[in-house]
């Protein structure tokens, strides 16, 4: 009710844009205004110091997964996939309902000793985990526009997730991501692949340059001087 008397209604992805129309929203009044972050702080880091700061190996492959430790978003199929990426490190940062199945899961398998739990980890520190990374992971089953994609694409950390439509929308190009149904082996095949692509850092960074506080605050300022006009 509220979304049929508004003036504007602002969506982040296309997806959720449709969304909201097969509720009734007219489309016509619904604009794309993308997720911000603070691109001062989440840009390319120095990689080896930050494996240094989180005592990682600075040769092995790291993926990361930042994230509610939920159903929702997959973890257990990142964990799935660890022993067709016998060499990778997981660190998974987050908590929630699933971490003891999660830890469970991992010394089933035998992965426990490369599954890390970092907990809840403090915002202007997820910068050194995703550039600690090699690869993002996030084997989700419903976003919008995940502010975890975007943030990892802006310290230069390629992103494997599902085909949904927030992340089809934002992974256009290979070297910025790849997509893998929420499958053991379809996961490892993208993150293998990503692996031997490793594009540069400042090319998968520039993938979100239009995302920064000030350019999301400038352009929603611009919106609303529309509807005001």
């Amino acid at each position: 009710k509220a979304g049929r008397q508004a003036s504007g209604l602002l969506a982040v992805a296309q997806g959720l844009a449709d969304d909201m129309a097969a509720l009734g929203m007219d489309r016509a009044k619904i604009t794309i205004h993308r997720t911000g972050l603070n691109a001062d702080l989440f840009r390319p880091y120095d990689g080896a110091m930050c494996r240094d700061e989180l005592g990682l190996p600075r040769d092995a492959p790291v993926l990361a997964c930042v994230g509610a430790l939920i159903p929702r978003k997959g973890q257990r199929f990142a964990i799935d996939a660890m022993p067709l990426l016998p060499e990778a490190i997981l660190l998974l940062a987050g908590t929630g309902p699933d971490e003891a199945a999660l830890k469970s899961q991992a010394e089933r398998l035998g992965v426990a000793d490369r599954v890390r739990f970092l907990g809840a980890v403090p915002h202007d520190r997820l910068p050194i985990v995703l550039n600690a990374a090699d690869v993002f992971v996030l084997p989700t089953a419903s976003e919008g526009l995940a502010n975890a994609w975007v943030e990892a694409l802006a310290c230069g950390t390629p992103v494997v997730t599902t085909p949904i439509p927030g992340a089809t929308e934002l992974l256009t190009d290979p070297a910025w991501g790849a997509f893998a149904a929420r499958d053991k082996l379809a996961i490892a095949i993208e993150v293998s692949q990503m692996l031997e692509r490793r594009p540069p850092r400042e090319t998968v960074a520039a993938t979100v340059a239009g995302f920064s506080w000030k350019a999301n605050a400038a352009a929603l300022v611009d919106y609303w001087r529309g509807l005001a006009g």
